[in-house]
């Protein structure tokens, strides 16, 4: 392997004294390093910049820096980014790592802590440049390209080059099947079948035979011998929707089919063999059903050994012009209609309603819509359900209720909050102003050298400069 280049950094941080470390650090490292104080300022260097990583502050002047992460990663160069932000919390550290981010640390961690998940993406970043290019995807009726869609895709690919078992989780309408047919359509199982197996429409009765198959005589209506779905996918791949609905004694009989690629008819004297790979989806929480005893634990360990988790139509409405678009024009061509345009105002209804049933309700709205404008040229929000036209016109007029309440005399007035706080945000504020005239204190006997600062206070540099930059105190005095 070649030697690796010097790589560049480029950190977004507001706080000047912990920019200043964290160049020093990069630079340390031998890499090179620059700086950004504000979101607006970062996001227009790295759109230009070619950076490898990116140190990314949450708290900025100008917004959220979790909100442009996506943003970030979608530049040219793809930088992994590490987050960093001097008040963690468990909800941002999970909302960081959805969006793409490399780590998520807290500024008061010491320096060795901050450097090895720079040491690390650089490592992954390097190791990378010598991967095989990933082959173009055959995405047939998967539309978008919204942050949350290209993450979905990155890991079709993934999972497409390995025979890993798959479990697919998302609400009603995501579109789970098209996700697990992109999956067998771009592995190397593609030439051979893809076996639907709907749990939830299998009758109980008939779901061991229907999976493993049964021999003639089995039961009562077995009149002939029938091969199960499982055999059905053999060298080919086995998709189980809605798997969360699997009787119980039947999960655990599937259990031992993943793990031996065995399993005996209903009625057989002899064993079977099926070389299949899974993919599994569910609408249902299965670590919940499990933690309840509905759902085998150890079953569900082997369905996820990939994840994929598809987002709800809400979440990335920026996807809903080009869904729109797409199924308009694909209806029109079944229908033998002429092309169909849309008015703003129609796309704007739209934009407004939260689709609870996700894309699978907005192609049926559309369809609708299509229907009673079918000589029409132009689609407009008369052609919607009442039930979205009446939301849309609602909002438009919703007032925010008042807060006042009306006293003994019917005049308005605004119900007064009590004057003394609770004894823990007494406390809290005490110790916070104490904490405060330390630091000034700290500050001035040190003449801000932050080495001997560090030395009295016995704090690490980075919760040093963490401290003084939630109190707002210059470390030159």
């Amino acid at each position: 392997m070649e030697r690796a280049s010097t790589a560049s950094v480029l950190i977004i941080d507001d706080d000047q004294m912990f920019r200043e470390m964290l160049s020093e650090m990069v630079q340390t490292l031998g890499q090179e390093s620059l700086c950004a104080s504000t979101l607006a300022e970062g996001l227009r260097m790295a759109s230009v910049g070619g950076f490898d990583v990116v140190f990314l502050d949450v708290r900025m002047p100008d917004g959220s820096g979790l909100e442009v992460l996506p943003q970030l990663r979608q530049t040219s160069s793809a930088p992994e980014v590490i987050v960093i932000t001097g008040a963690g919390d468990p909800d941002g550290a999970e909302t960081a790592i959805i969006k793409g981010a490399w780590d998520y640390i807290e500024k008061q961690s010491s320096i060795k802590q901050i450097s090895l998940p720079l040491v690390r993406a650089l490592q992954y970043r390097q190791e990378k440049r010598f991967r095989k290019p990933p082959a173009a995807l055959k995405l047939d009726g998967l539309v978008g390209q919204s942050p949350q869609m290209a993450a979905c895709y990155d890991l079709v690919g993934q999972a497409a080059e390995s025979d890993a078992h798959v479990l697919i989780s998302g609400e009603t309408g995501t579109g789970k099947e098209l996700f697990a047919k992109a999956i067998y359509q771009n592995s190397p199982r593609s030439g051979k079948a893809f076996v639907v197996v709907d749990c939830a429409a299998l009758p109980s009765s008939l779901v061991e035979s229907a999976l493993f198959g049964h021999e003639k005589g089995a039961f009562t209506s077995a009149d002939r011998s029938q091969v199960g779905l499982i055999k059905q996918a053999d060298g080919g791949t086995l998709f189980l929707d809605e798997v969360g609905e699997l009787p119980m004694e039947i999960q655990k009989a599937f259990l031992r089919v993943l793990q031996e690629r065995r399993f005996r008819p209903v009625g057989g004297r002899f064993e079977s063999e099926s070389d299949f790979r899974l993919v599994a989806a569910t609408n249902r929480d299965l670590d919940e059903m499990a933690a309840k005893g509905q759902f085998r634990c150890d079953l569900l360990f082997r369905l996820r050994a990939i994840t994929l988790d598809l987002p709800p139509l809400r979440q990335r409405s920026g996807d809903l012009k080009d869904l729109t678009m797409f199924h308009i024009a694909r209806i029109c061509e079944k229908w033998g209609i002429g092309p169909k345009d849309f008015s703003p105002e129609f796309l704007a209804a739209l934009l407004a309603h939260d689709w609870p049933g996700n894309v699978r309700e907005l192609f049926h709205t559309l369809d609708r819509a299509l229907a009673e404008s079918r000589y029409e040229p132009t689609l407009f929000p008369k052609h919607l359900p009442s039930q979205i036209r009446i939301k849309v016109a609602r909002a438009a007029v919703a007032k925010e209720p008042a807060a006042d309440t009306a006293d003994g005399n019917g005049n308005g007035v605004r119900t007064a909050a009590k004057t003394l706080p609770r004894l823990h945000d007494y406390r809290q504020t005490a110790i916070e102003e104490a904490e405060k005239d330390y630091l000034l204190d700290l500050m001035s006997l040190t003449a801000g050298n932050v080495q001997e600062a560090c030395r009295i206070s016995q704090l690490s540099p980075p919760r040093l400069y963490a401290l003084l930059k939630k109190n707002s105190i210059s470390r030159r005095p």
